[in-house]
């Protein structure tokens, strides 16, 4: 682990974002390990130096605007675009779909990043690089927190993330007995 991963693994279990015990993922899966991102999202500090970590690891990426998938982006995803001094918006629900509301559009060719807290499968960024297609943006990166799939989930875009950390995941059916007797939580994102 490098030093920044040793700093990013510090700051969520100092601020109580890296919990153990029985967790049901948005993916559907379970999982002994889970992410809470609105724990570390409400230590602004914590928050101000993950965005810049996530924004140094970005380097010179050019983008005029930040696309989150609300809710569990939308702090990280505001941090970010504060820093960079870019616009921020956002996609939320509407009919179990991630949409555009609130009269967000893009210019023709907009470069857009998309920000996320944690990705399993990245299911969630996946719809909005979809929806800055589909509205004529121009997606030029994806950047998370965590990525829990250590790489495995893949985009037409490069993805930064500030850290790789694959703990099992299984399916309802295949819980481990030990997990399994546990009850399982659903905390969200």
């Amino acid at each position: 682990m490098d030093a920044v991963q040793q700093e990013v693994t510090d700051i969520f279990i100092r601020t109580k974002a890296l919990l153990q015990g029985h967790f049901v993922l948005r993916s559907g899966l379970h999982s002994g390990h889970f992410f809470q991102c609105a724990q570390v999202c409400q230590d602004m500090p914590a928050v101000e130096r993950l965005g810049a970590l996530l924004k140094q690891k970005l380097g010179g990426l050019a983008y005029d605007t930040v696309l989150a998938p609300a809710m569990g982006g939308l702090v990280i995803g505001q941090e970010v675009a504060r820093q960079s001094r870019s616009r921020f918006i956002f996609a939320e629900k509407e009919n179990n779909v991630l949409v555009l509301r609130r009269g967000f559009t893009f210019k023709p060719g907009e470069k857009v990043l998309v920000v996320e807290d944690v990705i399993t499968r990245g299911g969630r960024v996946q719809e909005c690089l979809e929806i800055v297609k589909k509205h004529g943006g121009t997606a030029v990166a994806v950047a998370v927190m965590v990525d829990r799939s250590t790489g495995l989930a893949k985009f037409d875009v490069p993805t930064y993330s500030l850290l790789e950390m694959s703990y099992p995941t299984y399916p309802a059916d295949q819980v481990p007995t030990e997990m399994a007797k546990i009850p399982a939580t659903k905390p969200g994102s």
